[in-house]
């Protein structure tokens, strides 16, 4: 993706620092990054952020390039951010849409208690910048802030890889806790209440509608990818019952026992796949109260109500009504 790389260039032409010399030594035509589909090679996208540093002499150069950062630079995603109706909500679409920010980087979100850990796993592809990291980081807590209104509002911990810069200042200044640099790990840790808690201006039938934009824009960047093609398949399918794994291979052209394959090599599956839009869709209903729920397990594909009450405890620890009332309740 271009964004990272317009960012970065946008940042420096605010620090009186001309951006098009040091794209172009880094492998970067600037004129082509006003395509939004625009696509940078990771070697090059690395070298702008070096390159970056150098010039500025800001060692702290990720977090400057985030004040760059609207909610258009990732496409859709900002706009599904926005809508989302938790905290928790919103960093799970970052993260399932990490494509948009870093395709080299690969994010999990898990519960622990009292706390949810974000975790920045930049261990399979090598050489991944520091600045590239921080700026990531620096995203999510952005974007909490813009949801809750709350310009203090801060995570419980931050750890990082990256050696400590020679001044941590701007660290502690943006993320609002002590930050420990050269751990084993990056991780984010945020009150579990925190990331749980309703936010006023979320909004399930925007979001979803987001969500679709996303998985047709991603399966256009990526029309090789078969998971994605899958995932366009069945975003257009579940509304009218949840389709078969033969009827999705049909509709792509191939047998099912091939689509499994193609699938198992980028490591997922149908069931997979399917269950991901299913607890998708299964929120966004319940949460716009338009829909029984009897209609969405229907909808869903599931043999009875019960079959999906369950599914949906398992999924989100709160039966469907439980699910409905937390969320009128706050």
């Amino acid at each position: 993706m271009g964004s990272w790389s317009a960012t970065i260039l946008r940042a420096l032409d605010a620090q009186g620092v001309p951006s098009e010399p040091l794209a172009r030594r880094a492998g970067i035509d600037p004129q082509a990054l006003q395509d939004p589909d625009a696509r940078v090679p990771r070697a090059a996208l690395t070298r702008l952020w070096r390159l970056a540093v150098e010039a500025t002499g800001d060692p702290c150069f990720g977090l400057t390039a985030t004040r760059y950062v609207a909610q258009t630079t990732f496409h859709a995603l900002g706009y599904a951010v926005l809508a989302s109706s938790t905290l928790k909500e919103a960093f799970e679409r970052i993260v399932r849409y990490r494509r948009l920010i870093g395709d080299i980087i690969e994010m999990r979100l898990s519960a622990h208690g009292d706390r949810y850990r974000l975790i920045i796993d930049v261990s399979a592809p090598p050489g991944v910048p520091n600045e590239a990291v921080d700026a990531v980081a620096a995203v999510f807590v952005q974007q909490a802030r813009i949801l809750r209104g709350e310009r203090d509002f801060s995570p419980l911990s931050v750890e990082l890889q990256r050696p400590q810069p020679s001044d941590p200042a701007p660290f502690r200044k943006l993320f609002r806790v002590p930050v420990r640099f050269a751990q084993p790990a990056n991780v984010l840790e945020f009150a579990r209440a925190d990331l749980e808690q309703r936010l006023p201006a979320g909004n399930a039938e925007l979001a979803r509608q987001n969500d679709e934009v996303l998985v047709r824009y991603l399966a256009r960047l990526d029309s090789g990818r078969v998971a994605n093609r899958v995932q366009q398949a069945l975003l257009d399918a579940l509304p009218d019952g949840a389709p078969s794994k033969q009827a999705i291979a049909r509709q792509l052209g191939m047998s099912p026992r091939s689509l499994q394959r193609h699938l198992g090599e980028e490591g997922t599956s149908f069931k997979a796949l399917l269950n991901e839009a299913r607890v998708t869709l299964a929120r966004n209903y319940i949460e716009e109260g338009r829909l029984s729920v009897t209609d969405i397990a229907f909808v869903l594909g599931f043999a009875d109500t019960s079959a999906f009450s369950r599914a949906f405890k398992r999924w989100t620890r709160l039966s469907p009504s439980a699910y409905a009332k937390s969320g009128a309740r706050r």
